[in-house]
């Protein structure tokens, strides 16, 4: 009788960090029942320990723009026991199986409204479900992510960004199948870096650095110099305000004229 039941971790616990993880509940293997949940935050984790049968994880944050967004996740690079969908027009779509060689890289996809991004995860048949666990970061970033930023945007930017650095695009590749460019960035000056984003080159003395943002955003390879900031999501730099050097010191300037500069920064 014991054997008919599995012990499945789901209820929900929101941490002070905003980081979610998934315990406690009891329901039968051979059940065709898909558990619902539903998760508050617009960023976290989650983790399906003893992975059986299926769970849809919707993303509802309380967030009063019903906008269009952008939903990104990261797998855990040892997360076995369960397929990884995302599910769109009520459709869904595989995101990543669990014999993935590209776990533990970040995914995107659109949705149209913030409140109706969900994720299916499909547990696979297995002996020996006590060593398998299924995880994931998310994070919910506005639509808005691809706007240029405009004046007091930039000023804030170089004053709270996670890295400020000015250089030059060396390339910029497109990943058509994780929704992600990546901007590799060779930097004359490094202003700040909250980790190690840019690491430096020995011989030449020169700041590599690789920069994320979507695909949807469109950039593009650009000669001349230019003034990089961003944040940080998944333990990866994301692009942020990048406007040509020439157009931050005029800006800069002229808001240090008129002592509307937030915060000093050196310019050379």
């Amino acid at each position: 009788f014991l054997r008919r039941f599995l012990l499945v971790f789901v209820a929900l616990y929101l941490l002070p960090n905003g980081k979610i993880w998934k315990s406690g509940l009891i329901r039968e293997p051979h059940s065709h029942t898909v558990e619902q949940v539903r998760l508050r935050c617009t960023e976290g984790s989650v983790e399906w320990m003893y992975p059986t049968q299926a769970i849809r994880i919707a993303l509802e944050p309380n967030l009063s723009t019903s906008r269009p967004a952008t939903v990104c996740i990261k797998p855990y690079r040892n997360s076995r026991g369960a397929n990884i969908y995302i599910e769109r027009a009520e459709k869904l779509e595989l995101l990543v199986n669990e014999e993935a060689s590209w776990l533990g890289q970040v995914y995107c996809f659109s949705v149209e409204r913030p409140q109706q991004a969900a994720v299916f995860l499909q547990a696979s048949p297995q002996q020996d479900i006590s060593r398998r666990t299924v995880g994931f970061q998310y994070e919910l970033l506005s639509s808005e992510v691809c706007r240029p930023c405009n004046n007091t945007e930039l000023l804030m930017a170089i004053c709270s960004s996670d890295f400020v650095a000015r250089g030059f695009i060396r390339r910029v590749s497109h990943h058509i199948g994780q929704q992600l460019s990546e901007v590799s960035v060779a930097a004359e000056h490094l202003y700040r870096q909250k980790s190690g984003v840019f690491q430096q080159e020995a011989a030449s003395g020169e700041w590599q650095g690789s920069l994320k943002t979507l695909l949807q955003c469109q950039v593009r390879q650009g000669n001349g110099l230019f003034l990089f900031t961003g944040t940080e999501h998944f333990g990866e730099a994301w692009l942020g305000c990048a406007p040509r050097y020439k157009d931050f010191v005029r800006v800069y300037q002229a808001a240090r004229a008129k002592r509307k500069n937030p915060c000093e920064f050196p310019l050379d």
